[in-house]
């Protein structure tokens, strides 16, 4: 379903961009039919039904990759200074790993936060006293902060960042990002809409990161069929085999 050396998901290029738009529109218009009904429903559920999507939840929130690769990121660089060689080599390119994970993480969650300020929707907290479609746009705190979801969009950027970098990992971090973006209709966070919006929101945020590095030289390059592969860790790959020999 998702070739990772493609610039972009889903066929989306130049030329498909409208249409693309056009049929997020339609899903969007789409769930927006089942928003109260699948919200509702899903808070009603028992608690020993519910429970495992609490339990699962936070795995949606970034603090836990952004803060450790932020300060892996600094700490690398500033131990490069002193190394000479191809431990200097491999330290830059743990830094540049670190840097990415940040950015391809903390990035989406920027624009998905920015979005939800902008738009203003009222969670399902608010369903009973304003209803589902009720908005308070840019000055409102988080009770109409609903779309999108932001722990859809930094589960499903984790999956996509760390499966540019190791493909192997993706398929089970995307069904990890999955069912926690499904978590957040019955833990009673947002609706079905505000979901998908999110997840949409980490893909292709992080498909941009990635392509930002990637016409930048870090760590992705762009092969003269234009997939984006990531480059060879040389340096941490000679220290491997010196460990091994």
């Amino acid at each position: 379903m998702f070739d990772l050396q493609k610039s972009w998901p889903l066929g989306l290029s130049r030329k498909s961009w409208p249409y693309f738009l056009v049929g997020m529109i339609v899903i969007l218009a789409t769930l927006s039919t089942i928003d109260i009904a699948a919200s509702r429903g899903a808070i009603a559920w028992p608690d020993q039904w519910r429970a495992p999507f609490f339990f699962i939840t936070d795995y949606g929130l970034s603090d836990w990759v952004l803060i450790p690769s932020l300060a892996l990121m600094i700490l690398l660089r500033l131990a490069m200074f002193p190394m000479q060689g191809v431990w200097r080599q491999a330290t830059g390119e743990l830094a540049l790993l670190s840097a990415f994970i940040f950015v391809g993480v903390g990035g989406p969650g920027l624009m998905t936060n920015l979005l939800k300020r902008l738009v203003g929707r009222g969670r399902p907290s608010e369903y009973d006293s304003v209803g589902a479609f009720s908005f308070q746009n840019i000055f409102n705190d988080w009770t109409f902060q609903s779309f999108p979801s932001g722990h859809s969009a930094t589960a499903v950027a984790m999956a996509f960042a760390f499966g540019f970098v190791w493909p192997r990992l993706f398929p089970v971090l995307l069904v990890l990002g999955i069912v926690v973006a499904i978590s957040r209709v019955p833990v009673g966070a947002h609706y079905p809409t505000d979901v998908f919006a999110g997840a949409v929101v980490g893909m292709l945020g992080a498909y941009l990161v990635r392509n930002l590095f990637a016409r930048k030289g870090w760590l992705f390059a762009v092969s003269a069929d234009g997939h984006v592969v990531r480059k060879p860790l040389t340096g941490l790959r000679q220290l491997l085999q010196r460990t091994e020999a």
